[in-house]
């Protein structure tokens, strides 16, 4: 028996990162679909997770559904779900300011976090692509006057067509310059309040959940650093020599998700 062999029978719940992993832009990767009947026919569970906080849940979803994929609102979760969860767990009624779209405002009001324009206890910077001078100055004067500085993730750019625009690292190396360094905690991939709402969400045991995905630095390093599993797919962002220059290291390499189905049994 192979060692991918091997790994793959230990995989009993599938993380799905989806831009670079289950689709490239507009187009499905060969395969994807498969994958997924594969993994519901041997007794396996799927989820799909994004660390992009800029857009609602439901955009995915109609998303996927264009590529014949039809998912319900518990098969996907975002960077923005967590950061709601762990809030409404830890600082539950506290006056947050949030630097987000309308599509995560939405989410947040729903989910129950009292969003203020004053007097802010907490700051959450999430992938605000409607981010303005204004809200940067807020956001940064709550945060010397003492409020708690949090993202949804990390991630310094967000790949697009033709290239890059700057994410929400790159939003928080400028306040954490702006503030004399304060530092954000940050709730998506790679850390660790992540896999605890998957665990949470799902029922399954950390060392049963694969996260897969086409970055080793928020995907892969995920599933390595929290007791989980990582699996780098070569069909995005990453290729071989990424791999040799990472000091995370994943379980796991395989050209695309048709390359994990068909290890499946």
């Amino acid at each position: 028996m192979s060692d991918k062999q091997t790994l793959v029978d230990s995989c009993r719940h599938f993380v799905l990162d989806m831009d670079g992993t289950f689709y490239l832009g507009d187009r499905i990767l060969d395969g994807s679909l498969d994958f997924l009947r594969r993994v519901k026919e041997t007794g396996r569970d799927y989820l799909f997770y994004t660390n992009n906080s800029s857009k609602s849940p439901e955009v995915y979803i109609d998303k996927l559904a264009k590529m014949d994929c039809h998912i319900t609102r518990d098969l996907i979760m975002t960077s923005g779900d967590v950061t709601i969860a762990f809030l409404n767990e830890n600082y539950s009624g506290k006056k947050v300011y949030l630097v987000g779209t309308e599509p995560l405002i939405k989410s947040f009001r729903e989910g129950g976090i009292n969003l203020v324009e004053e007097n802010a206890e907490i700051v959450v910077i999430g992938f605000d692509t409607t981010l303005t001078y204004a809200k940067l100055v807020k956001a940064c004067d709550f945060i010397r006057n003492g409020a708690m500085f949090m993202a949804t993730h990390l991630d310094i750019n967000c790949p697009v067509d033709g290239g890059f625009i700057p994410d929400v690292g790159s939003f928080c190396a400028l306040i954490s310059l702006s503030t004399g360094g304060k530092q954000p905690k940050v709730l998506g991939k790679p850390h660790k309040e992540t896999v605890d709402m998957i665990v949470r969400h799902t029922g399954w045991k950390k060392e049963e959940i694969a996260f897969v995905g086409d970055r080793i630095y928020t995907d892969v390093a995920t599933g390595v650093d929290n007791g989980a599993k990582g699996l780098l797919v070569l069909s995005g962002e990453a290729d071989m020599e990424t791999v040799r220059q990472s000091k995370t290291k994943p379980d796991g390499i395989f050209a695309d998700l048709k390359d994990i189905g068909s290890y499946l049994r």
